[in-house]
């Protein structure tokens, strides 16, 4: 394993508290650290088709004999994942179908665990311990509260009785706080997720909504890779969040989550906003309180469809589905195709339509995503990258094999730069590729 290399430093960064930055020069594409994951927990949906322990998704998976719920490539993954595992076999057992703490529960009870056995920094914390994390405690709402503390509940009656003396309430407070700051969601190259983890390391980048690097997933470890020249005494700098929206709702988003008020140059310029907020070209042209009327429905919607990710079943779906081409249709009537909030509800429509195995819808929907896609993110985009590549597999599976190959392609020029050349997932669709030829 390539542990981070020593081209980047810890540092003060003005306004922004600690940072880090680049202490030699790094081409487009070029690995600039790696970082094992410190803890991390596979996600219940994807159990029999990634190994728990490496994260490694293969059909041939076999399972562990007490809870028959964990998957493993081998006898030596079950081995290597077993000192977390067993926290949770026994109990998965006496709960049966009420087995269910929140992913967030889970992962910290596995960096509670690695703690009381880890006496030294580890190679997950070259440049900044899990200890000093930011928890924020003083900034957060009634709501994050409440969150904390039914997560707090919840690990204590899935786990106290398998682990002797959890820490105080005041230590949980504070590690909840700290994880719901600084974890991280790994996710695969169609961005499905696949589990959460630390990487304290990566946590040290700050935020920019045009960033130098983008963090990709390799089994359990992150890489981090230059998707600009970055050049000596330069900060490094990661996207926190999707950068699909507009200034002021990265600005929300960012403030909610991560307690700071972004100020880099995309925010200050807005240059990207104009095209984001497209209206529709009309005889009579909206009225702004028309537009900011539409824009508060728009981002409601989206919102309550966040809420609702957590009923997944067939009605729910049905109803996603229904809402989306309800939304659409009212959008619509103000807002262009090309805008960003008409793109999400596309988005999640799409999405619905993959789930109900509605593949020529799916693939419509694409079609009229991937080219806004291309204007509203960054060059090198790994939604951009995941989108081309759902479509060329659509595509293929709709047998249209020159649009198949041709997308696939295009997934590939960005992935080579994002993944890095040697990441199986870019072997996998150079495979793709070469399959139809």
């Amino acid at each position: 394993l390539r542990v981070a290399q020593p081209g980047t430093e810890r540092f003060l960064s003005p306004g922004k508290g600690r940072g880090l930055r680049a202490v030699r020069h790094f081409a487009v594409g070029e690995l600039v650290f790696a970082c094992p994951a410190y803890s991390f927990v596979l996600t219940v949906n994807e159990r029999g088709a990634h190994c728990e322990h490496c994260f490694t998704r293969r059909e041939d998976l076999f399972k562990c004999g007490k809870c028959k719920q964990a998957y493993y490539c081998n006898v030596d993954c079950q081995r290597g994942d077993w000192p977390m595992h067993k926290l949770e076999c026994v109990a998965m057992c006496a709960y049966g179908e009420n087995w269910c703490p929140s992913e967030t529960v889970r992962l910290v009870v596995r960096i509670i665990m690695k703690q009381r056995v880890t006496l030294e920094r580890t190679p997950s914390e070259r440049l900044l311990l899990l200890s000093e994390f930011e928890s924020h405690l003083d900034k957060m709402d009634n709501e994050k509260e409440e969150m904390n503390q039914a997560d707090m509940a919840a690990l204590h009656h899935f786990y106290s009785r398998h682990i002797s003396d959890l820490p105080d309430e005041q230590a949980l407070t504070e590690l909840f706080a700290q994880v719901n700051c600084n974890g991280f969601t790994i996710e695969d190259e169609e961005l499905s997720h696949l589990g959460s983890a630390v990487f304290p390391d990566v946590a040290l980048m700050n935020h920019c909504c045009s960033p130098n690097v983008i963090v990709t997933y390799k089994g359990t470890v992150a890489e981090v890779r230059a998707v600009k020249e970055i050049n000596p005494g330069e900060e490094i700098f990661n996207s926190y969040i999707d950068l699909l929206y507009p200034t002021e709702d990265r600005k929300e988003r960012l403030l909610e989550s991560y307690f700071f008020t972004c100020q880099c140059a995309e925010c200050t310029s807005k240059s990207k906003d104009k095209a984001k907020i497209e209206i529709r070209k009309l005889s009579s042209p909206p009225e702004p309180e028309e537009i900011r009327s539409m824009v508060h429905y728009a981002k409601n919607v989206i919102e309550e469809f966040r809420r609702a990710k957590h009923y997944k079943n067939i009605l729910f779906w049905l109803l996603l589905y229904f809402m989306c081409e309800l939304s659409l249709e009212k959008m619509g009537a103000i807002f262009a195709e090309t805008n960003v909030y008409m793109l999400h509800m596309m988005y999640q429509a799409m999405g619905v339509c993959l789930y109900m195995q509605d593949w020529d819808g799916a693939m419509t929907y694409g079609e009229k995503i991937i080219q806004p896609y291309r204007v509203h993110y960054p060059a090198f985009s790994l939604n951009v990258a995941s989108m081309y590549l759902k479509l060329g597999r659509l595509y293929l599976g709709l047998e249209k094999k020159t649009q198949g190959v041709k997308a696939l392609k295009k997934a590939l020029a960005i992935m080579e730069v994002a993944h890095g050349k040697d990441h199986h997932y870019v072997a996998e669709v150079k495979r793709e590729i070469e399959e139809q030829k």
